[in-house]
């Protein structure tokens, strides 16, 4: 017989005391204690889905979804020196400006991500009028016109609101703190209320996400000012302003102020140069075709090239690599510069 040390005998003992245990517990099916393990987080539980988006239309921002399914409102502004301040013009998308007869400018003004509740003074149309708004649809506002720039704007797609017709009694007024012919003005957001039919417009421009990313801010002339000259009296301006990362407009040697006191501003400033015609009596801006423009966003301006192929087409804006340009996201001014006036950017001071 073999006799084991008794130390061994001690270590054979308590190994099969552990055998037993181990054969225990697998016989009872339950496993061998072990150090409990931290529960992992749960990090879905604090995800909160961000709400949905759209790209506004006319100003390329960021809007919650849904919220600009209602048309575009146009109406024919006045620029008379009487009709200062205008309403509304801060609260614009975008804004064309026109020569009109005796020198001056008139505008199209464009709401749609911001209604006021009045806008105006509204003038009479001009046969330019339907290719500046046509790609728009929704509602023009106008004081009337002759009858054949009149019978062109009814012509197109837009629902047409014409100061003195029974259809627009309850929402266009005259003024008594302006003369006439410069008071007539519309109760804007009420009338888009009884017209939710009218349907929201298509995207105009190509838009980056900021105005840092704009075409002109990444790859433009650095500008310090633009001067537009529409005929030898007229002569607006916009200067870049930093502070605001906006240009800022002036007209008649002083600063262009709004409803508000505050001076006009645009994230963006298109500059289209286009040939005018006189056939209708009065000036008309030749808006199908194409030609030279300027861009300028974010402090900086690029040249390019404008075309418009029919009056529901929207303007497009190409680089001189046929590259489509994008502006920044944010009001625009549109200036449609007579070939006989001149443009010039200047650098900054």
């Amino acid at each position: 017989m073999i006799s084991t040390p008794r130390s061994s005998r001690r270590h054979l003992g308590t190994l099969g005391a552990l055998v037993a245990a181990l054969l225990l517990a697998g016989c009872s099916g339950e496993a061998p204690s072990s150090p409990q393990a931290s529960p992992s987080p749960d990090y879905a539980s604090d995800y909160v889905a961000p709400e949905p988006t759209d790209v506004a239309p006319l100003r390329g921002t960021t809007v919650p979804e849904g919220s600009l399914s209602h048309a575009a409102l146009s109406a024919k502004i006045d620029n008379h020196w009487d009709a200062r301040p205008q309403l509304g013009l801060e609260r614009t998308d975008i804004v064309f400006e026109e020569l009109v007869e005796g020198g001056i400018t008139r505008y199209v003004a464009v709401w749609h991500s911001d209604v006021p509740e009045q806008l105006g003074p509204i003038r009479s149309i001009r046969p330019m009028d339907p290719e500046i708004a046509g790609s728009l649809g929704g509602i023009i506002f106008y004081a009337g016109g002759q009858p054949q720039f009149v019978s062109m704007m009814q012509q197109t797609s837009l629902y047409n609101a014409i100061h003195g017709q029974p259809d627009t009694a309850a929402y266009m007024f005259r003024s008594s703190d302006r003369r006439a012919p410069h008071n007539v003005i519309v109760r804007a957001s009420e009338f888009l209320a009884a017209h939710s039919d009218v349907a929201a417009p298509r995207q105009q421009f190509a838009y980056a996400l900021d105005a840092a990313s704009a075409t002109a801010a990444k790859e433009g002339t650095p500008t310090g000012a633009l001067r537009l000259a529409f005929s030898n009296q007229f002569v607006p301006s916009w200067t870049w302003d930093a502070a605001s990362g906006t240009f800022l407009r002036s007209q008649d040697g002083a600063p262009d102020l709004d409803s508000n006191g505050a001076q006009l501003s645009a994230v963006n400033v298109v500059t289209l140069r286009v040939p005018i015609s006189h056939g209708h009596g009065v000036p008309k801006t030749e808006l199908l075709g194409s030609g030279e423009a300027w861009v300028s966003t974010g402090g900086g301006t690029v040249s390019a090239t404008w075309r418009k192929g029919s009056i529901d087409a929207p303007i497009t804006l190409v680089d001189d690599n046929g590259i489509t340009i994008r502006l920044g996201a944010g009001n625009t001014w549109v200036e449609l510069v007579p070939l006989e006036g001149s443009v010039a950017v200047d650098p900054p001071a």
